[in-house]
């Protein structure tokens, strides 16, 4: 592995941990099933989601991210909302990253082009199916790569496209401080003269707990997906909860880096409280 990719200290028996109630293993087994099925279905109508206009498509990701995250058995809570496009330059969605539900979780309120590792091309049926659907890919240990991966996200956000980044580059369980927000994708945002649309994400126990976040949707350093899914459908009470905080205007800081600085505390700061947009059960 490369030196310079970010690396998370969080390990999955030290923080992927649920304290909370659990399901019954039938009940479990029912919402792996249904959370799969969905996400497969998903991906498999893709290419004609694709035929559809942007606000058509967009209306039926965020219904099917939604129910994805339903299907796993987690409530949504989501808190503010996004800016209208207006035409123009694209907007660059930037979150913490805790989880694989954060995928979808994010579609639900700000569905867009996602940039993920280049592993994920070479996955069977998945994989063909993510290019098709616009997802941008970075080659992590490839240092040389990196321009011309800040090139196709400015040329995305160009064109007006919104793109889904998680700038810490790996994954943290959510119950401390998180990563450094990486700068390459603020970049392509002043390439493009783009916006940037922080966004905060939470995993949350049950109502007594409801301040302290829920390990057990946490997915951290070597943990296998399948023992991923498997502790997320086994923990009962979990809710997914996602702050839209206010966007940071093209032009608002100079250089890529302040503008990662200023995302960064943005997500990470407690101090925002906005009023629910929405809570779904």
């Amino acid at each position: 592995m490369s030196a310079w990719l970010p690396v998370s200290p969080c390990t999955p028996p030290g923080c992927a941990t649920h304290d909370g109630p659990g399901r019954h293993p039938v009940t479990a087994t029912a919402l792996l099933l249904a959370g799969c099925a969905l996400t497969l279905t998903g991906a498999l109508c893709t290419p004609l989601a694709l035929l559809l206009g942007r606000a058509a498509r967009e209306r039926l990701t965020r219904g099917w991210a939604h129910g994805v995250v339903r299907a796993f058995g987690i409530r949504v809570r989501v808190v503010g909302r996004p800016d209208g496009h207006r035409g123009g330059p694209g907007v660059l969605v930037v979150a913490n990253h805790v989880s694989w539900l954060d995928i979808p979780l994010v579609a639900t309120v700000c569905p867009g082009r996602m940039l993920a590792k280049s592993d994920i091309r070479n996955w069977p049926l998945l994989g063909p199916l993510a290019a098709l659907g616009g997802t941008l890919f970075v080659e992590r240990e490839r240092l040389r790569a990196l321009p011309a991966t800040v090139h196709a996200l400015a040329s995305a956000l160009r064109s007006g496209a919104r793109v889904v980044v998680f700038p810490e580059g790996s994954t943290w369980c959510g119950r401390g401080p998180g990563g450094r927000f990486r700068p390459a994708a603020f970049q392509a945002a002043i390439d493009a003269g783009a916006a940037v649309q922080p966004v905060r994400i939470r995993y949350l126990g049950t109502p007594e707990g409801r301040r302290a976040p829920a390990g057990a949707a946490a997915f951290v350093g070597d943990d296998p997906l399948a023992a991923s899914l498997w502790r997320v459908v086994r923990a009962a009470g979990l809710t997914a909860e996602i702050h839209v905080l206010p966007p940071i205007p093209a032009g608002r800081v100079h250089g890529r880096r302040a503008l990662a600085g200023l995302a960064q505390s943005t997500v990470a700061s407690d101090s925002a409280n906005l009023p629910a947009a929405s809570v779904h059960h």
